[in-house]
């Protein structure tokens, strides 16, 4: 080229080196968009859990310490996120290791929470001998002075003063040993009562169990029920918006649904993303998950389909505004595999689904609910969606 083209080819050279904005490594000019979306260690990623957006290098520390992600209890293999565990741990785990109640007294033993009530009932008499010898101590502490411990001298005056103190030493021995007789009656009581509580607090534990299970078929036979339709409601929506205002994270699953029977076992999951968030700042982003389901074996794989995303306008309107998208399922993304987990951690959607200020133009929001429809179409029955004109925008996958 011509000397005088130089400066100017430099400027537009792609390949010259330029130094990424993050890592502020160099790079050719056409590797940079790359470097910049796949490769950059300061690339900015979002929790799965808390939805926090953070550079790509720092994941591997957050995930290790997420506040709402799952962990599951050492003792008891309870599941339960990472915050409630402290508290978990010193008031509710059956299992967790705790000193015997009479630990002041001398006894050293340590036993799981739910065989504490029998360490007392096998142990009464030897935790009422460390009472005793408690008390024993007490007794001695102020016990009378012995006479030859007496100055001879003004033996009147200290002899009166003696006599009083026996008299009260006497009075404290009947109050120790009426409060001892107690202590024995009130220790059995105790271990009653706590007997029975414990077997009340198992009965309870079993209620609340066979509760959720029956709760839980209920709710898998509604979504087998709704034959790819789904819609779901998501209550005290104002509490959602006042923590992401607030720059709580935000993250809402919904219940399992089918798109048939037998049929693909799906859910969705909702983000608010903060103020702070780069690019995606204010902006619900709403994902479709699949999960483990009993047609599974049946079923081909991957997942292959339509998914239509709406959020409903609640207006009293003979034409109501929805704000919807589609979406086609891309068999390769790890989204669509057959899950080895009961929830798939790879969603499948859009971090920009709407902007929470378009939420609050129309009526989206209605006794502080609102109502998100999903409508799935497997690859048997494709057509009906695109018969109606619609074309889908590029997704957000396997975040």
């Amino acid at each position: 080229m011509e000397l005088r083209h130089l400066e100017d080819h430099q400027a537009h050279c792609e390949f010259a080196l330029v130094n990424c904005p993050q890592c502020q490594r160099p790079f050719q000019k056409c590797q940079l968009n790359i470097h910049i979306l796949k490769e950059c260690p300061r690339r900015q990623v979002s929790c799965l859990n808390c939805a926090m957006s953070m550079a790509f290098e720092d994941k591997e520390i957050h995930d290790q310490n997420c506040p709402l992600a799952n962990v599951i209890c050492e003792y008891c293999n309870t599941m339960l996120i990472r915050e409630q565990m402290p508290n978990h741990f010193d008031l509710d785990c059956p299992t967790a290791p705790i000193p015997c109640t009479f630990s002041s007294f001398g006894c050293h033993e340590k036993m799981q929470r739910n065989h504490l009530a029998r360490h007392l009932q096998e142990n009464t008499q030897s935790h009422m001998r460390m009472l005793a010898q408690a008390v024993q101590s007490l007794n001695l502490a102020v016990a009378p002075m012995p006479q030859r411990d007496i100055l001879p001298y003004d033996s009147a005056p200290l002899s009166r003063v003696s006599s009083g103190c026996h008299s009260e030493v006497q009075n404290f021995q009947e109050t120790i040993q009426q409060l001892e007789g107690r202590l024995v009656r009130q220790d059995h009581q105790i271990r009653e009562l706590t007997a029975k509580m414990e077997t009340q607090s198992m009965y309870v534990s079993e209620l609340k169990r066979t509760i959720r299970t029956l709760e839980d078929k209920v709710a898998d036979m509604e979504g087998q029920q709704c034959n790819g339709i789904y819609i779901w409601k998501i209550s005290n929506f104002g509490m959602y918006l006042k923590s992401q205002e607030e720059e709580k994270p935000v993250v809402i699953h919904s219940p399992g649904f089918y798109t048939g029977r037998p049929g693909y076992k799906l859910c969705m999951r909702l983000h608010l993303q903060l103020p702070s968030a780069q690019r995606c700042a204010n902006y619900i982003s709403l994902f479709v998950h699949t999960m483990q389901g009993e047609h599974d074996s049946h079923l081909p794989w991957p997942f292959q389909g339509t998914i239509r995303l709406t959020i409903l306008d609640q207006s009293e309107a003979p034409v109501r505004q929805n704000h919807e998208e589609i979406m086609d399922a891309k068999p390769e993304l790890l989204a669509f595999q057959r899950p080895t987990i009961p929830r798939n951690p790879k969603g499948f959607g859009y971090v920009t689904f709407m902007h929470l200020e378009a939420l609050r133009q129309r009526t989206f929001i209605k006794d502080d609910t609102l109502l998100v429809r999903c409508e799935v179409t497997t690859r048997f029955d494709m057509g009906s969606l695109r018969r109606e004109g619609f074309q889908p925008r590029s997704t957000d996958a396997g975040v």
